[in-house]
């Protein structure tokens, strides 16, 4: 049991959203109560009170969760159908299972193993799988499977079903830390769990090889990252997190790709740890982040 287990145990999460009505906050707590739980936190939005959608996560302490999770379950239900809302309750103590997929770029894949031995992301990490070897040693000290799979040429068709035997049923969402393929349709449909990535700010305006070279030259100010839920758009799937750094004239194109490794690293550290405390609610396009940040 990892300390982040422990000092969660019997805490469950309640994730709510659908249309925004009178009523709906008195229904959640009640419920809460009603189950004998205590509310540690709880955060709400509504994008309009007449017509908008209503999102809401509440955290809550009930001794023997594991145990009253069944009768909880069915109150929820029950409660929240009237109503037509959407909902998913957590065990927060038990971590989810992340798997990596990386390639030749080891900056984020190795922020993110650190994070995790620190205890400061919510996660098991089952394996690490990449189309290159040069950072297995490093991850296999950290204690995790590392996995090489291939990936050359433009048919990836073979390489996808190997990574999907390996990860089918034994994750709960793929983190992309600088996974250099591009993900199919496909193997979205056949994963069927969250999948995160992480890219420079520049899209779309320095698309392809060789971004950082390209803002050098075009004399950017700003360079940044986005992380992203993807989807079979490329690119284009709910953002999570972003941040930006200042730069200037004075620095190389090796100064901005260091800085912009420096963001990406942060970034995709927040979305995954934000994804893993069940912060993150999905609304077609667009996310809501219940954290302290403004």
């Amino acid at each position: 049991m990892t300390l982040h287990s422990e000092t969660l145990l019997d805490h469950a999460c309640l994730i709510v959203h659908g249309p925004d009505q009178p009523g709906l906050v008195a229904a959640v707590t009640a419920l809460v109560t009603r189950n004998k739980g205590n509310i540690v936190s709880l955060d709400q939005y509504s994008s309009d009170p007449e017509g908008g959608d209503f999102f809401q996560r509440v955290v809550f302490h009930r001794p023997d969760l594991l145990a009253t999770l069944p009768d909880i379950e069915a109150d929820i239900e029950e409660t929240l159908r009237p109503y037509g809302m959407q909902w998913r309750l957590t065990d927060q103590s038990i971590p989810k299972r992340m798997a990596i997929l990386a390639s030749k770029s080891d900056h984020c894949l190795l922020e993110l193993l650190w994070r995790h031995r620190r205890g400061e992301l919510p996660v098991t990490i089952p394996m690490v799988i990449s189309n290159h070897t040069n950072t297995a040693e490093d991850v296999r000290s950290f204690g995790i499977p590392f996995f090489h799979v291939p990936s050359q040429g433009p048919d990836k068709t073979e390489a996808e079903a190997r990574i999907l035997e390996l990860l089918k049923g034994n994750v709960d969402f793929v983190v992309l830390a600088r996974y250099m393929q591009i993900i199919s349709e496909d193997f979205l449909d056949e994963i069927a769990v969250p999948v995160i990535n992480i890219h420079h700010s520049f899209l779309p305006a320095f698309i392809g090889a060789a971004p950082y070279r390209k803002a050098h030259e075009r004399g950017v100010k700003l360079i940044g990252a986005t992380s992203h839920y993807v989807t079979k758009d490329l690119d284009e799937g709910p953002i999570i997190e972003q941040d930006v750094a200042r730069v200037n004239h004075a620095m190389t194109a090796a100064d901005l790709q260091a800085r912009g490794a420096y963001v990406e690293r942060a970034v995709l550290s927040r979305a995954v740890q934000w994804h893993a405390e069940d912060r993150v609610i999905r609304h077609g396009n667009h996310t809501i982040v219940f954290t302290d940040r403004p």
